[in-house]
């Protein structure tokens, strides 16, 4: 494959809009080598599928922060190389969270934060996130322009989990300035740059957090988190549960603040459709789950290959890396009909990847749906018309918007609307 083909990692026409890419590379097949850094795309949605949903050990984790960048510490040798990574784990970027652990270690770790973000926890944040929400619209619709991502989507979201989890109220727009840009970033044409861990420098707040919560327990998730136990009753060291902590905070409001702005971008594209959710509330849920399979916020997750295997039909070595498009699978037509088309009827717009597949799927999920609807809901009931402001984004037919430059994720830079207020 000629190295003269798109770059998915370091063009920035691709990381703006990747669709065509997807497109293009599917065309080829389900799972098609790239040739710039040597990763397989998996476009396809049944083989996404089958990798996603895998019950065994074929796969690690270890990569899936930031896929082929920077290159693996070590040259992968035989038919299994899950000793090599085992022995190299601690060099490998964002080996410590818990996105990159694989086998018990993820199991247990994941376990034990699902018992403390139970759906009754959710459910009790409800009434908050209407209360938040509608203080956040207080200010912006005095204003009546805003720039929807810092002002709205990511403020709510922060505010939102930063409740869930006992985060001090005069911290929470500190940590939301620390957490910085989203890894993977690009710098201009061919240049490329991964950033330091930005959770490791707020882990120190979150221990001294867990700290108190053992000298002055309450009810938030952080109080019931420093006494959790692992199986075997194993207590984790403060260390591991201020990692897990910087983890959740972290995840918890980025993808859902992402979700949030793509959702009033195409609602402020579509003024029929913003009336119709506008009048008809309980088309939200559905309209959200199309955006997530339409736009959604992660556009890959990545595996690492342990064992020579099988997948598709294709031959894979041990050591190779997997670029699986969640994004791209969205879109295979031989699963979503018309699928460049968002259709908030959509019959099977649930079974999109968005939020992943399988053992590794996210766990804030129903969070995640339950922020974008509350906070989606308020804005279309506190609004008659939510329009792109032309100065910022252009005008119809010429339609131009600013995305995060990172091959992971799909996040726009900035979202300005005028706001009418009902």
């Amino acid at each position: 494959m000629a190295k003269t083909e798109p770059n998915f990692y370091q063009d920035l026409d691709v990381i703006n809009d990747p669709y065509d890419y997807f497109d293009m590379m599917r065309s080829k097949g389900p799972m098609v080598q790239e040739p710039h850094f040597g990763t397989v795309l998996v476009t396809g949605y049944d083989a996404a599928m089958e990798i996603l949903r895998s019950k065994n050990d074929d796969y690690s984790s270890i990569v899936s922060v930031v896929g082929p960048i920077p290159p693996m510490p070590f040259t992968p040798e035989g038919s299994d190389i899950s000793e090599q990574i085992e022995a190299h784990r601690d060099s490998m970027p964002w080996a410590d969270h818990l996105v990159c652990f694989d086998g018990k270690k993820h199991t247990d770790y994941r376990s034990l934060l699902m018992r403390l973000l139970t759906p009754q926890r959710i459910r009790d944040n409800e009434e908050y996130l209407y209360g938040l929400s509608d203080r956040f619209l207080d200010k912006l619709l005095k204003k009546r322009m805003c720039n929807i991502v810092p002002e709205f989507a990511h403020a709510v979201t922060t505010y939102a989990i930063s409740d869930i989890m006992g985060i001090p109220v005069p911290d929470r727009a500190v940590l939301l300035e620390l957490i910085g840009a989203p890894p993977s970033q690009v710098e201009g044409d061919a240049d490329f740059k991964i950033g330091p861990d930005p959770l490791h420098r707020m882990k120190p707040r979150f221990e001294q957090y867990l700290r108190e919560r053992l000298d002055q327990p309450g009810t938030d998730l952080m109080s019931e988190l420093v006494q959790s136990r692992l199986p075997g009753d194993v207590q984790p060291g403060i260390n591991e549960l201020a990692q897990l902590a910087c983890f959740l905070f972290g995840a918890g409001q980025d993808t859902t603040s992402r979700l949030i702005a793509m959702a009033v971008r195409v609602m402020a594209e579509n003024p029929g459709l913003q009336d119709r959710l506008r009048n008809s509330p309980g088309m939200l849920p559905d309209f959200i789950e199309e955006v997530l399979r339409y736009d959604g916020p992660v556009k890959v997750a990545y595996r690492l290959v342990r064992r020579d295997m099988q997948v598709a039909g294709i031959d894979l070595r041990a050591g190779t890396i997997l670029t699986v498009c969640l994004s791209g699978g969205n879109r295979d037509p031989e699963h979503f009909e018309d699928p460049h088309t968002l259709d908030p009827e959509r019959a099977n717009a649930r079974d999109h990847l968005a939020f992943g597949k399988g053992k590794h799927a996210c766990l804030g999920a129903p969070l995640g749906r339950l922020e974008s609807r509350v906070a989606l809901e308020r804005l279309l009931a506190r609004t008659s018309n939510i329009a792109l402001s032309e100065e910022h984004h252009g005008s119809p037919g010429a339609r131009h918007f600013r995305f995060e430059p990172t091959y992971t994720f799909r996040s726009l830079s900035d979202l300005h609307v005028h706001l009418t207020p009902a």
